[in-house]
């Protein structure tokens, strides 16, 4: 594998890019037609999108300890530990999506109090929230599997999930959110069952397959004994990627917040994020796949006791990033207006985004580097140095600067826009610093004991 780390590189990047550009199209569909409905729609839809985003954190918490113990026990060659590993973070999947489900439904009014939602926008977002929490079983499971095939690098199994959410969610929400094709107009409403029905499909998709691989299976449920032991990993890893999910987007709700508050045009504000979010995603796409792919490799090499190797590849994952996503983004630049007017009917909605996006497209290196060498610490299971830097860049610096920028010096949108900017810049450097000169490789699972491998 070293031998052409280029390929090796690229051989896991692609299938994930294409996957990520479905769940690009997923939101783009979703605010295509909620942008034909009306703006309150709209901007409802981005709020509960980021609010279902913080609901999703402690899946994508037990993801990243998934992928750091799956990936760091196959390159070790413990194959009865990955197939246990697998058990154990399907049980998971089950049981928390399931309690946040019940936790969340008596707690959705406040969360929408606590939003700052204005008073015409309140219907609709309410229901949004409340058949996002019915997907959250679901949504859970499908993060999880997703992740267990990345940490096999069986990474076409995801992209083939998202291709089938991808298809039945676009199908529902123009179909539901429209009336096209003899379905019933049932306007927005459409949009939350078309995501609840496409998740639903795509994570039962991946729990076939892994049934046909015999990783789901009774031998891959072990003993509670085993269970007890495996789980302080598990839990090393995903406390701290989960406090920094946690951390991280009641941030950006927060920053939904100061932008829902601004005196001065605040639904314009909120719909032009809402689109800007979306659009940017897309030169998100090879970021996440970058970021994934540096999960996967960091973690096999650590397994595989190489922990130089598995810093050289995280190194070579960064300048191959750094390189084509500037450029991709530099391409992407020139459609953005005509994609923003595709999106919306509004004028004043429409420059927002595309100041949105101005800012946020200058921060793309800096985001990007963020994004790679996050993704290479969720592999060696140092979480810690995510929740820690992220998390400070966001309560710190965003959200303080947002305020005075927006609210008291420049007294605009704008202001908010260019404090997302200054914190990126931030936090990327840090993280390139501790990538650099601290020990991160210390936090792996795979140890060497009297120079022979642990057992499963």
């Amino acid at each position: 594998m070293s031998r052409s780390p280029n390929r090796t590189i690229w051989n896991l990047a692609w299938p994930q890019i294409l996957m990520m550009l479905f769940h690009f199209l997923i939101g783009m569909a979703d605010v295509w037609v909620a942008g034909y409905i009306n703006r309150e729609v709209q901007a409802s839809l981005g709020i509960i999108s980021q609010s279902l985003f913080f609901l999703l954190v402690v899946a994508v918490a037990v993801a990243n300890g998934s992928v750091a113990a799956i990936s760091q026990s196959t390159g070790a060659g413990l194959h009865a530990r990955v197939k246990r590993y697998v058990g154990l973070c399907l049980i998971l999947a089950g049981i928390l999506g399931t309690l946040f489900l019940i936790l969340g439904l008596p707690l959705k009014n406040l969360l929408i109090a606590a939003l700052q939602v204005p008073e015409k926008m309140q219907p609709v977002t309410e229901y949004f929230l409340e058949v996002y929490l019915y997907v959250l079983p679901p949504y859970y499971m499908l993060i999880i599997t997703n992740a267990i095939f990345r940490a096999r690098k069986q990474v076409m199994y995801p992209l083939y999930s998202m291709m089938l959410v991808t298809a039945l969610n676009t199908v529902l929400d123009i179909g539901l959110g429209l009336g096209w094709w003899g379905f019933p107009d049932i306007g927005f409403k459409g949009l939350a069952w078309a995501t609840f029905g496409s998740v639903t499909a795509g994570a039962l998709f991946n729990l076939s397959v892994l049934a046909r691989q015999r990783l789901l299976a009774p031998d891959s449920f072990a003993p509670w004994r085993w269970a007890k032991a495996a789980l302080p990993y598990l839990f090393k890893v995903a406390w701290p990627a989960g406090l920094m999910q946690i951390v991280w987007h009641s941030g950006y709700l927060a920053l939904y917040a100061i932008t829902g508050s601004l005196p001065w045009n605040p639904v314009d504000a909120l719909a032009g994020m809402a689109i800007g979010l979306r659009i940017e995603a897309l030169l998100f796409l090879p970021a996440f796949a970058f970021n994934m792919t540096a999960s996967i490799l960091i973690g096999h090499y650590l397994g595989a006791r190489q922990p130089g190797e598995a810093k050289r590849f995280g190194f070579r994952i960064l300048g191959i990033g750094l390189v084509s996503i500037t450029i991709f983004a530099v391409a992407v630049w020139q459609f953005i207006p005509a994609w923003v007017d595709l999106l919306t009917r509004d004028p004043a909605v429409a420059a927002e985004a595309v100041r949105y996006l101005k800012w946020n497209v200058l921060a793309i290196p800096f985001t990007l580097t963020s994004m790679i060498l996050a993704g290479a610490f969720n592999g060696a299971g140092a979480t810690l140095y995510n929740m820690l830097i992220m998390g400070g860049s966001a309560w710190i610096i965003r959200l303080p600067l947002a305020y005075w920028l927006g609210h008291l010096v420049m007294k605009s949108a704008e202001g908010i826009w260019i404090a997302m900017f200054c914190s990126q810049i931030v936090q990327s450097l840090v993280l390139l610093y501790f990538f650099t000169f601290k020990n991160w490789q210390r936090f792996a699972m795979i140890k060497t004991r009297n120079g022979s491998k642990e057992s499963a």
